[in-house]
């Protein structure tokens, strides 16, 4: 993988993390369309969201170092850790379907398709709560529950992480402001712990970067970067612009995958195949 590679990827992951279109969706898509060389596609992925993760921690420093200092009477961390255990329950659950599809793009078109119809109903149902004045203001057991579970959704290529969150935190009638910000906050825990399985796996088995190591270095730069000013501009953008926008564009590149797919253009990436004949063994 060229630095140049490294460098695209790593900005798609800090737009698409932030953005509701879906980082590991893009990452696969463009890592298949640009033939990507990776000995490990998936601790390459995550390693790309630990720069996201950096991004997580310099905007909402002050609320991470309030949980740090009061974890009692801030409920921020509990409700945090709450959210998470539906992911994790699925990931042990799931564990080698979710590695599969991680790294094979046989439903990313449909994935992507999921993500737009989320969007929408997000703007509709957010609208509606709006005009009735039954928004809530704050992040609760329920409510972060719910995000959670739509968090384990959002595991899916294609399927965005944030849009899933937000979309479930509407659904409990939080409002998109307040459930953007808890969605960011979400994604710490799960990268931690992403990185923490795939870091585990990648040690029994061996890591190998080879001369991939410069270019995955630029990207985790890049996707800090990139993730921190998609952030600031996000949080700006949730409370005032329609979310339309964001469901039209992951919708059009859904039916662009799948007519990819059809006509034998987009395939999975060559990481894919090794990832496969892995889980066959085990299986």
């Amino acid at each position: 993988m060229s630095i140049l590679e490294g460098a695209l990827l790593g900005l798609l992951q800090g737009l698409a993390e932030f953005l509701p279109i879906s980082s590991s969706g893009h990452l696969n898509l463009f890592q298949a369309l640009l033939n990507t060389q990776l000995d490990n596609q998936l601790l390459f992925n995550i390693l790309l969201h630990v720069g996201t993760l950096i991004a997580v921690a310099v905007v909402f420093w002050k609320d991470w170092l309030a949980m740090i200092a009061h974890p009692i009477k801030n409920r921020t961390l509990v409700l945090l850790f709450v959210a998470s255990l539906p992911a994790l329950i699925a990931k042990i659950v799931f564990d080698k379907q979710l590695d599969y599809v991680e790294t094979h793009n046989t439903f990313l078109g449909i994935c992507f398709l999921a993500t737009g119809a989320m969007l929408i109903l997000t703007q509709i149902f957010s609208k509606r709560q709006e005009a009735a004045g039954r928004e809530k203001q704050q992040v609760g057991f329920l409510e972060a529950i719910v995000m959670g579970c739509l968090q384990a959704v959002g595991m899916l290529p294609g399927v965005s992480r944030s849009g899933s969150t937000i979309f479930g935190g509407v659904c409990a009638r939080v409002d998109r402001e307040a459930a953007a910000k808890f969605s960011f906050m979400m994604s710490a825990p799960a990268i931690v712990g992403g990185l923490l399985s795939e870091g585990k796996d990648a040690l029994e088995t061996g890591i190998v970067f080879g001369n991939d190591l410069p270019a995955i270095i630029v990207g985790m730069v890049v996707a800090a970067i990139v993730g921190y000013l998609s952030i600031r501009f996000f949080l700006k953008l949730i409370g005032k612009a329609s979310l339309n926008g964001f469901a039209l564009y992951v919708t059009l590149l859904g039916i662009l995958v799948i007519v990819l797919q059809a006509m034998g253009i987009l395939t999975d990436p060559p990481a894919a195949e090794a990832v496969s004949i892995a889980l066959q063994g085990i299986g």
